[in-house]
């Protein structure tokens, strides 16, 4: 029999959303798939939360085919743009892939073009999280959600991380409901398991103060992150015993250290920069606490939830899938960071309380966030699955869409 041809597309093979591509094309059958990786990021250089070369050399010991565009940037560049398109175009014209599997906005714009202009059978596309969000001008927003409807009549399946992220792009009109469907991250369960050794372990590592109490992250030093607000919820905690650690790098680095100094902690904030050994220094961690002001569902938060770390995240997009309020972690409002600071406040001061909750969320990813489970729905999502079903095109050949108001 053979193997069905993906090509997935994706800016770059880092942080969450090349996590979650990545482990998608680890969880399918090699005997039934054959699965490339385009990405505009294969020139060395690890992203900030220690996924960037590590995830080259996992796809590489996957067998998985990586093909670098360099054109494929992550920012809006009209020239680089074009040129990645064509790129693209010839790419997908030469492999003849069965599949055209895009992730994110950058590349799910690029790649869905250029999948059509290659006459891919069949386009697939993973929304993570989306380009528009309230912390935008309504123009802007209005333009990125006009694009989107756009790309949608060239798509023929349509995935999204979490429930919240669906519901706004049925809402926003940018998928159609009866080919749209919810998938979980594919998350490793920890080859780490939290005890006092590892614990130990990993604030050597960090160089953190004995005695301290230990409230962390993983993700990016930017905008999207809210690092200023995480350095001002710690600032703001009722106790002077927390050491607070930022494991990332990014370009908003330099600002937070100076924020932090500003805010009093000196000698108790640590941003360690980019790391390749993340789940070693999980275990270090008291609370894991997330700040951002908009996410998918952030590959970060579920393995420091299968870590068995109590977690306090923001509840944006699809956050409140993997954290059930006083189940599996605590939700604050994003911007606020005197609650944020109340909730981590509060899981130091009712330990048994945060390992309830540790243990449930736990549990949670253990059971629903499985390469198994992704696996299926890719599966259907290729069309060679359960719940096969056709590309959904119209009478004229083109793909139909919802529409809705604009944003």
């Amino acid at each position: 029999m053979s193997r069905l041809s993906v090509a997935v597309v994706i800016t770059r093979l880092q942080a969450g959303a090349g996590g979650v591509a990545l482990r998608g094309a680890q969880a399918l059958d090699p005997a039934r798939y054959e699965i490339t990786v385009i990405t505009g990021d294969c020139g060395g250089g690890a992203d900030s939360d220690g996924s960037g070369d590590s995830m080259l050399a996992r796809a590489a010991a996957a067998g998985v085919n990586v093909v670098s565009v360099a054109q494929l940037v992550s920012q809006i560049s009209p020239a680089e743009d074009r040129r990645a398109l064509r790129r693209l175009t010839e790419l997908m014209t030469r492999g003849g892939y069965d599949v055209v599997h895009t992730h994110s906005a950058k590349a799910g714009a690029l790649g869905r073009l250029a999948a059509e202009r290659a006459g891919t059978p069949r386009v697939v596309h993973t929304f993570h999280g989306f380009p528009f969000h309230e912390f935008q001008s309504r123009a802007r927003r209005a333009a990125y959600v006009g694009i989107e409807r756009y790309l949608a009549r060239r798509t023929d399946v349509f995935l999204a991380v979490g429930g919240a992220v669906a519901a706004e792009a049925v809402r926003r009109g940018i998928a159609v409901p009866e080919r749209l469907r919810v998938i979980n991250p594919a998350i490793e369960q920890s080859a780490v398991p939290t005890s006092s050794a590892t614990r130990a372990a990993a604030r050597r590592k960090l160089g953190v103060p004995i005695g301290c109490k230990v409230v962390g992250t993983v993700g990016r030093v930017d905008y999207q992150k809210a690092p200023e607000h995480f350095v001002d919820a710690i600032a703001g905690l009722d106790r002077d015993d927390v050491y607070a650690v930022w494991i990332g790098d990014g370009p908003m680095r330099e600002t937070m250290e100076a924020r932090a100094a500003r805010r009093g902690l000196h000698g108790r904030f640590l941003c360690a920069g980019h790391r390749d050994d993340v789940p070693e220094l999980l275990p270090g961690l008291d609370v894991f606490a997330m700040a951002s002001r908009y996410e998918g569902l952030p590959c970060a938060v579920a393995e420091a939830m299968t870590a068995g770390l109590p977690v306090v995240a923001t509840a944006v997009n699809a956050v409140p899938d993997a954290i059930h309020p006083g189940e599996t972690g605590l939700l604050v409002s994003p911007e606020r960071p005197r609650q944020l600071a109340a909730a981590i406040n509060y899981l130091l001061n009712e330990p048994a309380e945060a390992a309830r909750m540790a243990a449930a969320g736990r549990q949670l990813i253990a059971d629903k966030f499985t390469p198994s489970s992704l696996a299926t729905v890719l599966e259907a999502a290729y069309g060679s699955g359960p719940g096969r079903s056709g590309p959904g095109r119209t009478a004229h050949g083109r793909r139909s869409v919802a529409t809705a108001q604009p944003a």
